[in-house]
């Protein structure tokens, strides 16, 4: 039996705009406006105004992802369904009610409530009107929407995180076009890496105040996806790509939120190459005094990489990946479906590397899952038969159990996702829930996986196979 920490959280995580849908939404986000602008963009054409229906239906969804064994549940609050005017921060009430009926419900039901404040769904007008995260007026805005946040949901919830996945943010949107706007501007993303961790300053520290104030217990942290580079090989210059795709990808967002300042090798290099983005000594302050006081870790997949086929000194764009090749380790265990190797023992790695190397802070798996294609094909006597997910599930979890008792300090595992939600560009394209989601009807039932992790999440842990 491999038990797991007393009072260890069984959770599961999803985001608003994923799964609320867009009903009495004050204000339109970038997804919003994008499908409305370019409908065929989206997987059969399938975008956020329905999503998995949780604007109607969390007073069943919620006992139903209890019975999946769902002790705390991740989702975030739509700062356009929340804030009526973005620019004085006036609040919609209909937001208001919204979230303090899903808090309360969550909280009758048993489940403890984290909750996130950006899912990557910034206000359309705050791309138009000022560009978005490329400008630092509107940090000012998220850490003003953040206070409001503590101010109205305080009271109940004790577990807050102020970004999921920033990088992803520069992914999407200015590095690899897969959210919108699309661009494609190496050095615009430098600028936007830093103003979204000054931004989670930010509201760490309207948070403190907050939490002095109300003689409040509870914590903020943020949530990362940390995908460790491994070498293709012990060349010198594989493990040279490697180190900077480890400093790029998980480095950038992990140093200033857990230790207060940014690697000083990667400022060194994007330094010399002309791209180092724009700050003052008082924002480099700010973030220093301001770091998390707990982390959430997103893991998918490992990143592998090799020496760049191409020297990063030739004459072109600055990217960050001109200092690395993507590698494709032979014999791989992939999900096919996703494109995504599956190797377990990462979690293991990330969890010394935050035991060694970042003070052993807290930490939990805010987010580990797996999503396939054509879940129905599984289907027998009306339930999805996802022996895969039960697999891929048990698996992680065997390694996070080593890293614990290797004395990380890890309490909790949330798996992605409970209900199958709508995945930006991808639609339904690939299901991760334990609760499957017939989007025509918007009938949920448990899939096998979902009674198998109400098993582990009442015993604490689980047979190892």
């Amino acid at each position: 039996m491999l038990e797991f920490p007393k009072d260890f959280a069984w959770g599961a995580a999803t985001s608003g705009p994923q799964s609320e849908g867009n009903f009495h939404k004050a204000n339109q986000n970038v997804f919003d406006y994008w499908f409305e602008k370019d409908p065929k963009a989206f997987y059969d054409g399938v975008g956020p105004d329905t999503a998995s229906n949780f604007y109607n239906d969390y007073q069943t969804d919620l006992p139903l992802m209890a019975q999946a064994g769902i002790k705390a549940l991740r989702t975030s609050i739509q700062w356009t369904r929340l804030i009526k005017d973005l620019d004085t921060g006036e609040v919609d009430p209909t937001g208001v009610e919204f979230y303090n009926n899903v808090i309360d419900c969550m909280l009758q039901n048993g489940i403890t409530p984290y909750i996130n404040l950006f899912h990557f769904d910034l206000p359309i007008k705050l791309y138009q009107e000022f560009g978005g995260w490329e400008s630092k007026h509107v940090t000012d805005l998220f850490a003003d929407f953040a206070e409001k946040c503590f101010e109205l949901f305080g009271d109940r919830v004790k577990n807050w995180f102020t970004f999921n996945e920033p990088k992803v943010i520069l992914d999407g949107e200015y590095l690899y076009q897969f959210h919108y706007p699309l661009k494609v501007d190496g050095p615009a993303a430098v600028q936007v890496a830093y103003n979204l961790n000054l931004a989670s300053a930010k509201a760490i520290k309207k948070f403190k105040a907050w939490k002095k104030a109300n003689d409040s217990d509870a914590k903020i942290g943020t949530i990362l996806n940390l995908t460790p580079a491994y070498p293709a090989t012990d060349d010198p210059e594989d493990k040279k790509a490697a180190k900077f795709a480890t400093m790029w990808d998980d480095n950038l967002f992990l140093d200033p939120a857990v230790l207060g300042h940014f690697p000083a090798e990667l400022v060194k290099i994007l330094d010399e190459a002309g791209v180092l983005w724009e700050s003052t000594p008082e924002e480099l302050e700010l973030i220093k005094d301001n770091t998390v006081d707990v982390l959430g870790v997103n893991f998918y997949h490992p990143e592998r990489v090799q020496r760049p086929s191409v020297s990063p000194k030739s004459l072109q764009d600055w990217m960050p990946d001109i200092y690395f090749d993507n590698y494709e380790m032979p014999g791989r265990v992939m999900n096919v479906d996703k494109g995504w190797e599956i190797y377990p023992k990462t979690l293991y790695d990330i969890a010394i590397n935050l035991r060694d190397n970042y003070g052993n802070l807290p930490w939990f798996v805010s987010e580990n899952g797996m999503g396939v294609s054509r879940e129905e094909r599984f289907m027998k006597d009306g339930e999805v038969q996802d022996d895969y997910r039960i697999k891929f599930i048990q698996d992680h979890l065997v390694q996070l159990h080593k890293g614990i008792e290797a004395g990380s300090n890890c309490h909790g595992y949330f798996v992605w996702t409970a209900i199958d939600c709508w995945s930006w560009k991808n639609a339904y394209r690939n299901r991760y829930g334990l609760i499957r989601d017939d989007i025509h009807t918007q009938t949920k039932t448990l899939k096998k996986s979902g009674r198998w992790y109400k098993k582990i999440s009442d015993d604490n842990g689980f047979e190892e196979d």
